[in-house]
């Protein structure tokens, strides 16, 4: 009898930890994903070698907001991740060459209705940045950052992934009242705007 009972709990046991691993909720990612692997008029920063000098939060986030059409989306939070991983999820987290650093950060409009995160991995070279790209396209991609609000809505969200040189740029916005009806046009361009500050470093 004892060696039934024995059985049953460890028949339980095993059930549970099945439901934790199995129906678990997955990580979220973009329901609407654009993603573009570089282009020859990144040549001149397509190695870390021929751009040397690491990103910087003031650099890639000069100002308070991020702005498209009537949209502007309000700065929230800035992060330096020197553990590219920590970012990532699932076939991106074995397309990381070479990375040095990821610059994370979380913005949002002013009625609380959208959330945006933008993000940019300093790669190896333009050859690293392409397979991250299409790591990040199939399966896998970028986690949400640590202070993301709980209605962010990965279900209905648009991303958009770029390959500019050794960088990959990841642009990434939801609506955070599940089931509302929003516009998330003018939120992702504004986010996506937020990569054409490394086209200072074509020039330098």
């Amino acid at each position: 009898m004892r060696k039934w009972i024995i059985v049953v709990v460890l028949a339980g046991v095993a059930g549970v930890g099945a439901f934790l691993w199995f129906g678990s909720e997955p990580a979220p990612r973009a329901a609407v994903l654009r993603a573009e692997v570089g282009t020859a008029h990144y040549a001149p920063i397509a190695t870390r070698a021929l751009d040397p000098q690491p990103l910087t939060v003031a650099e890639m986030f000069p100002g308070p907001s991020a702005s498209a059409g009537t949209t502007s989306l309000a700065l929230r939070t800035t992060e330096t991740l020197t553990d590219c991983a920590e970012a990532v999820w699932g076939s991106a987290e074995d397309a990381l060459d070479g990375c040095t650093q990821v610059l994370r950060a979380r913005y949002e409009t002013e009625d609380g209705a959208v959330s945006g995160q933008f993000l940019i991995f300093n790669l190896a070279d333009s050859a690293a940045a392409d397979r991250l790209v299409a790591a990040l396209k199939g399966g896998g991609f970028v986690r949400p950052a640590p202070d993301t609000p709980d209605g962010f809505d990965g279900s209905r969200s648009w991303a958009q992934v770029r390959g500019l040189g050794h960088y990959v740029t990841v642009s990434w916005v939801a609506p955070v009242v599940r089931g509302s009806r929003v516009d998330l046009t003018y939120p992702q361009v504004a986010m996506d705007g937020l990569g054409l500050v490394i086209q200072r470093r074509l020039v330098r």
